[in-house]
């Protein structure tokens, strides 16, 4: 029960990974960058340092009994994951949104799958164990998943609004896999910050909350880099102020903060019911933490895209594609979950 308890947990965060973009995208009269700056305010900033407050006893002494070294190390993990997020608009821009989305999320499951435990001097485990290969075979099934997926949803693209202006194959792959690779940073940092969950569990916080004292640092460190973007990009742009944006008619500005900040707050419940799931796996399985994530954040963008309409107009092809593409990374979900439970 506690690790089919864990894979519904990992669903509900990866449901809200999937969602957090739909208020932020009914934001009027801002430009993205302050609206990317207010929801990551909430999102990165803001949630973790109040969450981690009303769990600690004692917040500045728990993390002032840590060597800098590990603090810095979750941070710069921190910070690669931000540098993924920033690169993220490049990839869309010359993949188009779902082929983009795709290949990145194939290389963030990937890899934020199996290098932490190569890191650690598992990897045999992964091989000669039988919850190892289930789970090299749901990484597999769940790349195929993926892959559906991403070419319903790209010639969902090419039928609506015809192919990306600045398409470029070889460099969109490029920029997805780059992409990948430093969004795998989030795996990273939660993975370097267990000595931060180990202590929270000593001083006797729940299971379920232990890593989220964590997240000031992981989130802060992905903070910086988002930040600095917005704010450069922001500074650099004479057409571009957060200064005039936010001095717009009050009922614009309440009704585009609550928008920015609900899908802040969306986008760092999926890490925060991701602990919960996390805690409900075995910590020898821990490897498929991030695997049960990214495979269950394509399957609900892709539920939600529908129940949004954002299908409607288009072919039964491409939606029966998005179905079968569906259907495959639930069952690769599942032959985890077999895995684990035997």
């Amino acid at each position: 029960m506690s690790i089919i308890a864990g894979i519904g947990w990992h669903m509900v965060g990866a449901a809200s990974a999937a969602s957090f973009y739909a208020p932020i995208g009914k934001v009027k009269k801002w430009s993205w960058e302050t609206t990317w700056a207010v929801a990551g305010f909430f999102s990165w900033i803001l949630l973790p340092i109040f969450v981690s407050f009303l769990l600690l006893p004692d917040f500045h002494a728990f993390y002032a009994g840590f060597d800098t070294s590990l603090l810095l190390k979750v941070a710069l993990f921190g910070a690669m994951w931000g540098v993924g997020n920033v690169s993220y608009g490049l990839t869309m821009r010359h993949l188009g949104i779902s082929l983009g989305v795709g290949v990145a999320i194939g290389v963030v499951l990937v890899v934020g799958t199996l290098v932490p435990p190569l890191m650690h001097g598992q990897a045999a485990a992964l091989f000669t164990t039988k919850a190892g290969l289930y789970t090299m075979g749901g990484v597999l099934i769940a790349l195929i998943g993926v892959a559906i997926v991403s070419y319903a949803g790209h010639q969902k693209e090419v039928q609506v609004s015809g192919e990306t202006r600045e398409f470029n194959l070889k460099l969109g792959l490029f920029l997805a896999i780059l992409c990948g690779v430093f969004s795998s940073g989030m795996a990273f940092a939660i993975d370097a910050a267990e000595p931060m969950k180990a202590a929270a569990l000593h001083l006797g916080v729940n299971p379920l909350y232990a890593a989220l004292p964590s997240y000031v640092f992981i989130m802060g460190g992905g903070a910086v880099v988002n930040m600095s973007y917005c704010f450069i990009r922001l500074a650099a742009l004479k057409r571009l102020s957060i200064r005039a944006d936010l001095s717009r008619p009050g009922g614009t500005l309440i009704k585009n903060g609550c928008l920015a900040a609900t899908g802040g707050i969306m986008w760092y419940l999926q890490f925060f019911f991701y602990a919960w799931g996390q805690a409900n796996i075995p910590e020898r399985l821990s490897y498929v933490n991030w695997m049960l994530h990214m495979s269950g954040y394509v399957l609900f963008a892709g539920l939600v895209g529908l129940a949004l309409g954002e299908w409607a107009g288009v072919g039964s092809r491409p939606v029966r594609l998005l179905w079968l593409g569906m259907v495959i990374i639930i069952l690769a979900a599942n032959l985890v979950g077999v895995g684990m439970a035997s």
